[in-house]
């Protein structure tokens, strides 16, 4: 992974530190959770894992930049990292396992920012993924003990498995009739939601998935990963990379056929 290892290595690091303070709070009966202004939920989790994570990246890594769901950003410069603390809150204070630690470095190029490494660390689920630009996409325990990962090769909707999140997001754009008429295109509709269907595109066993409202630290890591594992991912106009305010993500053989669906209104 030249260029890339040891911010991959770090970023694995800031996952492991994140796990354990996650993991500490997960369930607990005393947990405090407050509403943010846009009416969704945040825990005393989410605000202590990203502090974690900046405390030690300022440790590490003092001339990038910080991007953070519960704190902004700090810094500027080339290199930029970008953190969802808790991927699924709403999951994480009912005790639902299916919540992620989200971490991506953002490098400058052509376009604006776009993700280079990128780790997605599920600690109640036992899995971990991650990927580095040009050096594929991986699952495991740790980065000497992993398996690559690869989209599926499923080339009819017909036969594919199509993950979302919710029906609301779809209506309120005015986009729940294409979405409705993909779901009976496909072979399979599940409503897993979050980062898990970006993961599952990236290990093939989901074929497509799309979500219609996103912030970039809710993106980015999966962005890399899906790519790194030979998919596609771009918003619902078709603009590569995790910029658009949503996303759609694929094997890259439906995708096309996916988007006239879900960019209809």
């Amino acid at each position: 992974m030249p260029g890339y290892h040891d911010d991959l290595r770090l970023a694995h690091v800031l996952a492991d530190a994140a796990d354990a303070a996650t993991m500490a709070r997960f369930k607990a009966l005393d947990l405090k959770v407050e509403t943010k202004p846009d009416m969704t939920p945040v825990s005393e989790a989410d605000k202590a894992a990203e502090e974690l994570i900046r405390g030690n990246l300022q440790r590490a890594r003092p001339r990038d930049a910080i991007l953070g769901e519960e704190y902004g950003i700090e810094g500027t410069g080339p290199r930029r990292w970008v953190i969802d603390p808790i991927d699924g809150t709403k999951n994480y204070v009912r005790g639902v396992p299916v919540w992620a630690t989200l971490i991506s470095l953002m490098e400058a190029g052509e376009g604006g920012f776009q993700p280079v490494v990128g780790v997605v660390s599920a600690p109640a689920l036992g899995r971990r993924w991650w990927a580095a630009k040009g050096a594929g996409a991986y699952t495991g325990r740790s980065l000497t003990s992993a398996s690559r990962l690869h989209v599926s090769k499923v080339g009819s909707m017909a036969d594919a498995s199509f993950a979302y999140s919710s029906l609301s997001g779809w209506e309120e754009q005015g986009r729940l009739g294409g979405f409705l008429d993909l779901t009976r295109k496909v072979w399979r509709t599940r409503g897993y939601g979050d980062f898990w269907p970006y993961m599952m595109v990236a290990e093939g066993s989901v074929d497509i998935c799309a979500e219609p409202e996103l912030s970039l630290w809710d993106m980015a890591a999966n962005a890399i990963v899906v790519t790194e594992a030979g998919g596609s991912f771009t918003g619902l106009d078709g603009t590569p990379g995790p910029h658009s305010g949503n996303a759609a993500a694929s094997n890259g053989l439906l995708h096309d056929e996916m988007l006239r669906h879900l960019d209809a209104r």
